[in-house]
């Protein structure tokens, strides 16, 4: 005969362990009611999105600027610089969004 919960657990007896599945459901219940975010939350993710994106891209044109005035050439820099501070910036957003979305 397979031994009972009461067994297996030292010292704690079948209610005492449902009250404590139902405290710790409850718990997670009132957590989650909680953590529903508000509009400001999701306009400050929208900013933090926007400026990881233009950030690494009005870097990479005024650096491509810099180095068209410095060194003139067949290949546009500020052009290259550009797509690579785009590419930047939205891994660089995928990540926060990523980071945040792990939180929750």
């Amino acid at each position: 005969m397979p031994e009972s919960p009461e067994k297996k657990l030292p010292g704690t007896s079948r209610k005492s362990l449902q009250d404590e599945v139902g405290r710790k459901a409850e718990r997670k219940l009132r957590a989650r009611l909680r953590s529903q975010h508000r509009p400001w939350f999701w306009l400050g993710m929208f900013g933090l999105v926007g400026w990881s994106i233009a950030i690494p891209t009005l870097v990479g044109v005024v650096l491509g600027l810099w180095i068209d005035r410095r060194w003139p050439g067949q290949v546009s820099w500020s052009l290259s610089l550009l797509f690579i501070g785009v590419v930047v910036g939205c891994l660089n957003a995928w990540y926060w969004v990523k980071q945040e979305s792990h939180r929750d």
